[in-house]
């Protein structure tokens, strides 16, 4: 069953190699698709993965701390790496962590989004097919966010192009780590709260804000449209 994670994480493969080449186009419609992605992230976590590790550990008390962690996990480790390819060029050159460093933790980042997948898929289909939905959505961010961080280096196209293929290769590598590993039920739940806050803080701290900096009701509609369609969805799996 595990192993069905893997044609999975091949599509995330693809979105992020969509996000790296969409940023070297600089669309215009990138902004209104990470407005929707941010609501599916979100609601991913609250409808899905938070109530499957409560279901499993039975202790909301352990699973409100985990997801705290994983909160806080990703927001320090992304501030601290300088993973945002939205700060201006001049901020991002005065940071010490910069170019290959934080292309590869990037990397890292996305190998992590794919041991998701496959340790989701080890739980049940229904639980890897959220997991996989919210990290598709994501892994189309972290394309972008290779490839205009690169070149905020004053990187070239061809070096943003090598660290895009890595970044987007990495959640694969991840998924096929996790359909390899046997692990408990006990200790998938913790897991799964861990991505819970993980998913919270992707979209609260990193897709939502970015997409809503300037306003816009198309992009409100779709992030509302994201986050209300994995609602219905979660109703009736």
């Amino acid at each position: 069953m595990t192993w069905i994670a893997l044609p999975f994480a091949l599509a995330t493969v693809a979105a992020t190699f969509g996000g790296g080449l969409a940023a070297l186009r600089l669309s215009r419609d990138l902004t209104t698709a990470i407005a929707l992605t941010g609501g599916v992230v979100v609601a991913v976590a609250l409808f899905h993965v938070l109530p499957e590790a409560i279901e499993i550990l039975d202790s909301p008390q352990r699973v409100g701390v985990l997801v705290g962690l994983g909160f806080l996990a990703f927001f320090v480790g992304e501030r601290l790496l300088v993973l945002h390819h939205r700060d201006a060029p001049e901020e991002a050159r005065a940071h010490h962590h910069v170019g290959a460093l934080g292309a590869g933790a990037l990397a890292v980042h996305t190998f992590v989004d794919g041991l998701g997948i496959g340790l989701a898929f080890s739980l049940d289909v229904a639980t890897g097919l959220f997991v996989f939905l919210a990290v598709i959505a994501h892994d189309f961010a972290d394309g972008l966010n290779a490839v205009a961080f690169v070149l905020h280096q004053e990187g070239t196209r061809r070096r943003a192009l090598t660290w895009l293929a890595v970044v987007a290769v990495a959640p694969l590598l991840g998924a096929v780590t996790g359909a390899a590993l046997d692990v408990t039920e006990e200790s998938l739940g913790s897991v799964l709260a861990l991505y819970a806050g993980f998913f919270l803080a992707m979209g609260a701290t990193d897709l939502l804000p970015h997409a809503h900096e300037h306003p816009s009701g198309r992009r409100i509609a779709v992030t509302v449209a994201g986050f209300l369609a994995i609602l219905a969805i979660s109703r009736i799996g």
